[in-house]
């Protein structure tokens, strides 16, 4: 399967969206561009003595609503076009639950899995000597991301703060640190947490009773795991399916999701874990479930196997794991999508409160951080729910609705673009 360009998707469903509200041209095709793009080189001493040259990004995509936020990725098929893109929805994402937040993103070409812990910092830290003169806490906040965690944002933070000559963590440069060093409770679950109350909310809107549905989830890393285990233990819900890059496990009667955490530290996958059946990923997609939650890629759920999917409800925690065109299928057959930037917003939500507690210096327990949380993602999901009922339209046309218009109005309001 060829995989579209992953930022014409979001432009597509950019121009797309703008069919259902008021929005100048020149602010559209404002809104079609990142406002600040950095390609950077990055040279490292490997173990062997060698000196490995890499290439990473940081995009800064709008900032009209605050300072741009958003995570750094490493990956070995991170692309410019795929930083594009995350930093579009991130911008989005960020006005959707209305933090005081743009859009950006970060990522290096690298595939972390055979580097040692010497070499990602000397990766990490070099990043951040590239790029530290356009993040700051008030212009770019960085954070964590796909294969990158709070002891690199620890690395990174420390080298930034070498280089100003200041204490960061008192001024939140970076967020998803570790507790000791500014860090907020609730970060390592936030976006699972904050896709369980759109799920919530969902489920209440299209009559599941979840403590009798199931649920799969593709991805078994930090969000696959966790939504896995808030599902099981906190909301009732039958996990009966996961799956990771290396292929997918299936039974009926349910999984334990810590018991299948422990076999895939110890086996590297979740694959041929003794209490369930092998699947693949793609057949994990088309099962007999009430909920499907894609939490690993982008580009899983297209045109070819959209009419296959039986779930009623799918809950993106992936960023654009379903393409424009299997939306359409999707409407068509009445399936209920929580969207992408909406349903994975708990991330930089929690991010956000991190940011604050950083600024104040006041740091709240775990019970205020899930509370203020579920308010968000409530709030978040009924704005968006609302639109969608009253335009009669996709709830990602709805979602986009409710996130450009914020951001078109902040643009509005600074004097960028016109009526």
């Amino acid at each position: 399967m060829v995989q579209q360009d992953p930022f014409e998707i979001a432009v597509k469903q950019l121009e797309r969206a703008a069919q259902f509200m008021k929005i100048s041209d020149e602010a559209l095709e404002f809104l079609k561009r990142p406002q600040r793009v950095l390609q950077v080189t990055i040279p490292v001493k490997m173990d062997d003595g060698s000196v490995k040259v890499f290439e990473g990004f940081r995009v800064q995509y709008n900032w009209a609503r605050g300072p741009t936020k958003g995570g750094i990725r490493y990956h070995p098929l991170e692309t410019l076009s795929t930083v594009k893109a995350l930093a579009a929805w991130m911008t989005w994402k960020t006005a959707v639950v209305e933090l005081p937040y743009g859009g950006g993103k970060g990522g290096v070409i690298c595939n972390p899995k055979e580097m040692s812990e010497r070499e990602l910092e000397g990766l990490s830290r070099g990043y951040i000597r590239a790029i530290y003169d356009i993040i700051s806490p008030y212009s770019d906040v960085p954070a964590p991301d796909v294969y990158t965690n709070p002891k690199i944002m620890a690395w990174m933070m420390d080298e930034y703060e070498t280089i100003v000559r200041r204490k960061a963590p008192a001024f939140g440069i970076i967020t998803g640190k570790p507790l000791s060093i500014g860090g907020s409770l609730g970060r390592m679950d936030a976006t699972s947490r904050g896709g369980s109350y759109t799920i919530r909310e969902a489920a209440r809107v299209i009559g599941l009773d979840l403590e009798k549905a199931t649920i799969a989830i593709q991805g078994y890393g930090n969000a696959g795991y966790y939504m896995a285990k808030i599902a099981a233990e906190e909301m009732g819900l039958k996990v009966v399916a996961v799956s990771d890059s290396r292929g997918g496990i299936y039974n009926p009667d349910g999984l334990d999701p810590d018991d299948v955490l422990n076999w895939k530290l110890e086996h590297r996958s979740v694959k041929d874990y003794p209490k369930a059946d092998n699947i693949t990923n793609e057949e994990l997609l088309e099962l007999e479930v009430d909920i499907l939650a894609p939490a690993a890629i982008e580009e899983v759920i297209t045109k070819d196997n959209a009419d296959n999917i039986k779930a009623k409800l799918i809950a993106e925690l992936a960023n654009g794991p379903v393409t424009p065109e299997a939306d359409e299928i999707l409407w068509e057959k009445g399936v209920f999508q929580i969207p992408d930037f909406l349903c994975n917003a708990g991330g930089v939500t929690v991010s956000y409160f991190e940011w604050v507690q950083n600024i104040t210096g006041e740091y709240w327990d775990l019970e205020t951080v899930h509370r203020k949380l579920d308010a968000k993602m409530t709030k978040a999901f009924h704005d968006v729910y609302k639109v969608s009922q009253e335009k009669r339209i996709h709830m990602r046309d709805a979602a986009y609705v409710v996130a450009v218009s914020r951001v078109y109005q902040a643009m509005l309001d600074r004097g960028w673009v016109s009526k």
